[in-house]
């Protein structure tokens, strides 16, 4: 029996081999290109150990089923987004687990433009396919792997988003947290003015200094201690497929996702007056406040790059952000980039002469938050339903598109389920008042303890 646990809502990922391993990869491939029929496929891989062999096992899958793989290397996950609509591709595919631990791997699969599939979407039929043996016959003749370097295209398209006349020098701790960034921190650098303070920098698949997820304040030392020693204007980190950036402001404070969304969707509506911004419902006055002031249109999307980029192509949205660090941006095809924020943010702090800290410490006093607490729970929908009856009288809004958002006149709370993982996911923020969002954070956290509330544990 093949297991097919490894398949999620956005993606295919699990453990090495009991979960994923060469031969389901492979037929992944095969069954891939029975669904999607393409021509020519992008596949890249990230620096993980096994990444190299399964690339080479899904390769095989594509190009015995008569399809011709492009074969772009080491990149992060934008790296295949990115090769997928530049060279019209009819599809693309990256051997990467993201933040997981070592013995993780996995695969995200889009078809042409980089429209992701995930479970609505043609992941349920490539499992189904697998799961009852009916991939088609092996084609003949077999496609051909074409190795294509298109790190300079990629290069030219990021810098296509800032104006470098207005850069100067700053210096820039940058945290590849041994995953895949910091091989293109080094072919940017020689065209910026940054001087780059490089922490974990070397991509290292074994992950020595712990697994790259900067969400986890225990990964956090490192950089700190580089931005302290050097006195650098900012941090950056980036999780290990680089589809995620973290920024630190001068002081060493990190800066929730939230407040970087309402800080990009700036350049992009000076440049496109009216333009459309798409967010998340965890966290949304700063965004709906920013966005309105500038004259654009904010637009809710549910949670997950699956809906954000659908909505985006809905509305055309030109950039869209959610608070787990994810930006997407209209030019890269509607899907995210771990990249471009970054460039946007430094080049804001140029032109500005503002720090970090000066540019987003306004709306966080505005509108603090508690930052996403994740909590153990068997059953989601019984505590939408305990929390909407607690809470929903006296609300001035109650809304449904993610979980539950319930919004009084000074403070709001967002609570769903989480997408990936048994958890519930709770956000709160108010206008103004640390201590309120505070307290009602506490009694949100006690109320789901009534509930069977656990604290989970990270792995």
């Amino acid at each position: 029996m093949i297991n097919l646990d490894a398949f999620k809502a956005y993606d295919v990922r699990g453990r090495i081999p009991t979960e994923i391993n060469a031969d389901l990869v492979y037929q992944i491939g095969r069954a891939y290109a029975a669904f999607v029929r393409p021509k020519r496929v992008a596949v890249g891989r990230d620096i993980r150990l096994t990444s190299q062999e399964l690339a080479q096992a899904l390769s095989r899958g594509l190009t015995e089923s008569g399809v011709e793989v492009v074969d772009i290397g080491l990149c992060g996950t934008e790296g295949v987004y990115f090769a997928t609509f530049a060279l019209e591709l009819d599809g693309g595919i990256m051997v990467t687990a993201s933040h997981n631990p070592p013995d993780y791997n996995g695969l995200k699969l889009v078809r042409e433009k980089s429209k992701p599939i995930g479970s609505e979407t043609g992941l349920k039929d490539i499992a189904a396919m697998i799961a009852s043996g009916t991939l088609p016959p092996l084609a003949k003749p077999a496609g051909l792997i074409r190795p294509q370097d298109t790190s300079s295209l990629y290069i030219d398209h990021l810098l296509s988003y800032v104006d470098r006349s207005k850069l100067r020098k700053l210096k820039v701790v940058v945290d590849a947290g041994n995953g895949g960034a910091g091989l293109i921190i080094d072919k940017l650098e020689p065209y910026l003015p940054f001087e780059f303070i490089k922490v974990r920098h070397e991509p290292d698949g074994t992950f020595p200094q712990g697994v790259p997820n900067p969400m986890l304040e225990e990964n956090r030392g490192p950089t700190l201690e580089a931005l302290k020693r050097s006195g650098a204007d900012v941090a950056i980190a980036w999780d290990g497929d680089y589809d995620r950036c973290f920024f630190y402001d001068e002081h060493g404070t990190f800066i929730e996702g939230y407040y970087i969304v309402g800080l990009l969707a700036e350049p992009f509506l000076r440049r496109f007056p009216g333009a459309k911004i798409v967010y998340d419902p965890r966290l949304t006055w700063n965004t709906v406040e920013t966005v309105k002031k500038l004259g654009g249109v904010p637009v809710m999307s549910k949670s997950g790059h699956a809906f954000i980029k659908q909505k985006m192509r809905e509305v055309d949205g030109v950039y869209g952000g959610e608070m787990s660090a994810h930006h997407y941006f209209r030019d890269f095809s509607y899907c995210d980039s771990g990249m471009i924020p970054w460039l946007l943010v430094l080049e804001q702090i140029c032109a500005s002469g503002k720090s970090l800290s000066e540019l987003v410490g306004d709306r966080m006093k505005a509108f603090p938050a508690s930052g996403e607490i994740n909590r153990k729970l068997p059953d989601a929908k019984q505590v939408l339903a305990a929390a909407e009856a607690r809470y929903a009288k006296g609300a001035e809004l109650v809304d449904h598109t993610d979980g539950l958002s319930v919004d009084f006149k000074d403070w709001r709370f967002n609570v769903r389920a989480s997408n990936t993982e048994p958890l519930v996911r709770l956000n709160v923020e108010s206008r103004g008042n640390e201590a309120l969002m505070r307290e009602k954070t506490a009694e949100l956290l006690s109320f789901l303890d009534t509930l069977g509330a656990q604290k989970p544990d990270h792995h």
